[in-house]
């Protein structure tokens, strides 16, 4: 395989999904019927307005009368689960879902008891209450999309990608779903679909800076330098502080050979994060590429220093040092890379004592 002078990294966003409560979408209302409830229904409805007021340990106390009155109140588990989760309570909102589920197997309640279980990093659990949601409802589409979502960050490309089009054939609407599955389809390979997806996803909501971001480099990779620019310059007018984008379009810059307008979006990226150590590794990339070695040399070390476990940096710093004349330095470095797993650095230990 043949060996590049200098190694430059590209960073792909990847949409992380961010799991909250709503409360809006999580209170559910009941209608008791005259069975001698009256009063658990009474504190059920007062416990429901103490949740829309985030009163929420007033609103586990009504709940509690509620359910001690009626234990088979399904729907007050439910909404004291809502509140147990409001103060990080996870454990007791399980409980709760279980409960509800036990007594009243809804999707809505498996649903909330997998986001719940993923926020204690239960991502097992999770998968299997997504799936049993789906049972429960098999058009529930956050269901679908968020285990695919946890496929996806398992390497589960395929599955991902099935579970993210179920999403979408029951609700077109989810952007996201779109822009993971374009993600999915990146990682299979399959860069012409990762570009429809992400172009799809843009339709739906226009303001998402790592679509942007992610549908640039997915044309980067196909070569097309110029279609990577300027989607990365839209990411970066939608999040002026968008590092990685500016990191990303000066690595597309450095392959269309704009070494200096390169170095621009490095430099940019490092005031935005003094310590992204990959915009250091790749503006020694670009200096390299205008005979700047001991530019190189020194965007290698502080690379290095913010992240040791690169071998990638040893190895660029090694080939900066070797036209610096400095080849004991040169030797060390590309020690250091093969040691660190760069298995290409050993094609310059050639000449190393």
């Amino acid at each position: 395989m043949q060996i590049s002078k200098i190694f430059t990294v590209l960073i792909v966003l990847i949409l992380s999904s961010v799991y909250t409560f709503s409360q809006g979408d999580t209170i559910i209302q009941a209608k008791i019927l005259d069975d001698g409830s009256q009063d658990a229904e009474k504190f059920y409805n007062a416990g429901t307005e103490f949740l829309r007021a985030n009163s929420f340990q007033s609103a586990i106390a009504e709940f509690d009368k509620a359910i001690g009155l009626k234990p088979q109140f399904d729907a007050a588990f439910f909404n004291r689960a809502t509140a147990k989760n409001e103060l990080n309570d996870r454990a007791g909102a399980i409980a709760d879902l279980s409960s509800a589920l036990t007594i009243a197997p809804k999707a809505e309640y498996a649903f909330m008891r997998g986001q719940t279980k993923l926020l204690l990093n239960d991502v097992p659990g999770a998968i299997e209450d997504f799936t049993t949601t789906i049972t429960l409802d098999a058009q529930y589409a956050q269901a679908y999309y968020q285990r695919g979502v946890l496929k996806f960050e398992n390497g589960e490309y395929a599955s991902a990608i099935s579970d993210f089009t179920e999403a979408i054939k029951h609700d077109g609407t989810l952007a996201y779903a779109y822009n993971d599955r374009g993600s999915a389809k990146r990682e299979s390979g399959d860069l012409d679909g990762a570009i429809a997806d992400y172009q799809s996803a843009l339709k739906i909501k226009p303001d998402m800076p790592f679509t942007l971001n992610s549908l640039a480099s997915a044309k980067r990779k196909k070569g097309d330098f110029k279609g990577a620019i300027l989607d990365y310059t839209q990411a970066i007018k939608l999040k002026g502080d968008y590092y990685i984008a500016y990191n990303n379009r000066g690595s597309a810059k450095l392959d269309a050979g704009d070494y200096n307008g390169a170095i621009d979006d490095f430099t940019k990226a490092l005031q935005l994060n003094p310590k992204y150590a990959y915009a250091y590794n790749n503006r020694a990339a670009a200096k390299y590429k205008l005979k700047d070695y001991q530019g190189s040399e020194s965007d290698c070390t502080k690379a290095i220093e913010l992240d040791p476990k690169n071998g990638f940096s040893y190895l660029n710093r090694g080939i900066a040092r070797e036209l610096l004349r400095n080849e004991s330095g040169a030797c060390e470095d590309w020690r250091k890379a093969v040691e660190l797993g760069v298995d290409s650095a050993r094609n310059y230990l050639g000449d190393c004592q």
